[in-house]
């Protein structure tokens, strides 16, 4: 559980107080997270390096003797769900309350005595941030169930599971376990999701400030709302062509008998399908090698790997423009103009999440920083660039 600075505690007691009209029982916290490689391979049960990051989701919270949790978030409307209707609601897709309904129904599903509760949530990922606001949300509330009803004993993977099933299930959102896992476990992390049951999580030890570059997550200025189709488009078609092998995820199709069927994939399916399917493949085994160069400290091939994610997702994942709104354009002007502005540097460029809006990661040296932030903030406005620290 990460440390929680005196000052967020004492802000966060004072509007608890304000709202509830009592003190905090307790707090909690969880990061956000960026995706440094493996974009879009989590759902197929491939490969991911990822980093939980030092913008986080807090809260304060009490038992209230009833069966109803009543939840505020700063800046947010209100919301309450009782402990005794915890069935999927699609009303509810893409609402903060499904997130809420499904995390209780998780843990009931583990036998926790459920009972009404009072929390207060202040967050530093924001909506729309890229940083997988709606990740760090169900691990938040996660550690808050995990010390209200099971004393502390639910791991952190299966916390990550738990909001998985939450946002596909409830919130409707159709995504892999990267998110979640990420911000419950923390640190660095290289995951395997061969075994989604029980996927291979291995914490990697890397400092990019002492390799000389910061992590700058680059807001493009363009909202993610009304984009859940485009985003289920990518897992549909890479399930299609797992399908058109016999199988249900990427993962399970060799990867040379792919290759070998392509004409034939192309013409059943079209060329779309195919080109995501190739990027997973591609995609996956660069996030190997990204954590191998993490892991040796060569920092020159970590971005060589980056670099090839960001145009692959251009080229073959196609998660930059939405089918939706071929009009929405920010976050490519944006992407290449943050290239544009980091030729002759030994820096990166790649999307970050699921695509279509939000931001993009930069890796940027540190000599060259100052000047990329004044850059892209001229014309992005003030605050588009966050520099994060893993």
């Amino acid at each position: 559980m990460e440390n929680i600075r005196q000052e967020m505690t004492e802000k966060l007691t004072a509007a608890f107080q304000e709202t509830f009209g009592r003190s905090p029982e307790g707090f909690a916290c969880a990061p956000g997270r960026v995706e440094l490689l493996g974009n879009h391979t989590d759902h197929q049960r491939g490969k991911v390096l990822a980093a939980s990051v030092d913008l986080k989701a807090y809260a304060a919270f009490a038992l209230n003797g009833t069966d109803t949790v009543s939840l505020v978030s700063e800046g947010h409307s209100s919301m309450k769900v009782s402990v005794k209707d915890l069935m999927p609601d699609v009303s509810e897709f893409n609402t903060a309350k499904s997130i809420l309904r499904g995390m209780l129904k998780g843990f009931y599903d583990l036998k926790a005595p459920l009972s009404g509760f009072d929390i207060y949530i202040i967050s530093e990922v924001l909506t729309g941030s890229g940083l997988s606001s709606s990740a760090a949300f169900e691990v938040l509330l996660g550690r808050v169930l995990n010390l209200l009803f099971m004393n502390n004993s639910v791991s952190a993977i299966e916390i990550a599971k738990i909001g998985w099933i939450a946002e596909n299930r409830f919130f409707g959102k159709p995504c892999g376990l990267m998110d979640q896992a990420a911000s419950s476990i923390g640190n660095v992390v290289f995951f395997d999701f061969e075994d989604p049951a029980g996927p291979k999580t291995e914490q990697i030890s890397f400092d990019f400030q002492k390799a000389g570059y910061a992590l700058c997550a680059v807001a493009c200025g363009a909202g993610h709302a009304n984009l859940t189709a485009d985003y289920a488009a990518i897992p549909r078609e890479m399930k299609q062509v797992a399908s058109f092998f016999g199988k249900d995820v990427l993962r399970e199709v060799a990867e040379e008998e792919f290759l070998a069927n392509k004409d034939k994939i192309i013409e059943a399916l079209g060329e779309r399908p195919y080109l995501r399917a190739l990027h997973f493949f591609e995609e996956s085994r660069r996030a190997q090698e990204a954590a191998d160069a993490l892991r040796a400290n060569d920092i020159s091939r970590f971005l060589e790997l980056a670099n090839e994610s960001g145009i692959s997702s251009r080229t073959q994942l196609k998660n930059i423009i939405p089918d939706s709104d071929p009009s929405e354009n920010k976050l490519d002007l944006a992407m290449r103009y943050a290239i544009d502005l980091l030729k002759g540097t030994n820096g990166a460029v790649r999307m970050n999440g699921g695509g279509f809006s939000g931001t993009f990661l930069s890796v940027v040296p540190l000599s060259s920083l100052d000047a990329f932030r004044d850059s892209i903030e001229e014309r992005l406005g003030k605050g588009a660039v966050q520099i994060l620290n893993t």
